[in-house]
């Protein structure tokens, strides 16, 4: 989402529920260049089907998007027979969750968040597995828990509902561990396991 599209936000057109970050250091598809990169900065993004079919807001029987006259500016520039307009609207400032949240206690649950579940420190710890061994996969699951807690803290403690902390906190680092050749195993007393995923896909 661009700059542009706030008022949206703000406004209530597009819920929060609806959207979700992609942070710095997070493997993301670039769509312009069509490859896999890594991110250098923070990126909100809306949430497709959950068969991973599209944009929620199109409705696939009408063949329209729902929410049309209040569609992201990006979409609203998107011409299959002329990308001009589009690349410009996509070079223009991205949207940070700072230009939507004012809430002092809610940005500094984030900002503690940011600090203590970096994927700069999450991309430290994997690459120590060999040398330190059970003291790095620790660190990990730490902040694995600590991840996955804050979501919990903040819906419940705040009144927020759990369905918008993927906006407030970017995805599960439960889900996007497997950037680094690893998963998560839920025991079913709550606690984690970390395993490999892919041996010929982990950076270890």
């Amino acid at each position: 989402m661009q700059m542009d599209d706030v008022s949206l936000v703000k406004d209530g057109f597009i819920k929060k529920y609806d959207l979700y970050t992609i942070r710095p250091g997070e493997l993301v598809r670039d769509n312009i260049n069509v490859n896999l990169i890594i991110t250098d900065k923070e990126i909100i993004k809306i949430k497709e089907k959950k068969d991973g079919k599209g944009c929620i807001f199109y409705d696939e029987k009408a063949k329209a998007c729902t929410i049309y006259e209040y569609r992201p500016i990006q979409c609203k520039a998107l011409a299959c027979w002329d990308e001009s307009e589009f690349m410009r609207v996509y070079a223009k400032p991205k949207v940070d969750r700072r230009d939507i949240i004012r809430d002092k206690i809610v940005l500094g649950l984030m900002t503690e968040h940011d600090k203590r579940c970096s994927y700069s420190e999450l991309d430290k710890c994997v690459r120590h597995i060999k040398k330190e061994g059970e003291e790095a996969v620790g660190k990990i699951l730490e902040i694995l828990k600590f991840d996955h807690h804050i979501r919990t803290f903040t819906s419940k403690k705040i009144g927020i509902g759990f369905t918008e902390m993927d906006f407030f906190f970017g995805r599960p680092l439960t889900d996007t561990i497997t950037m680094f050749g690893l998963q998560v195993i839920r025991e079913p007393d709550g606690s984690f396991f970390l395993t490999v995923l892919d041996a010929h896909s982990t950076p270890l």
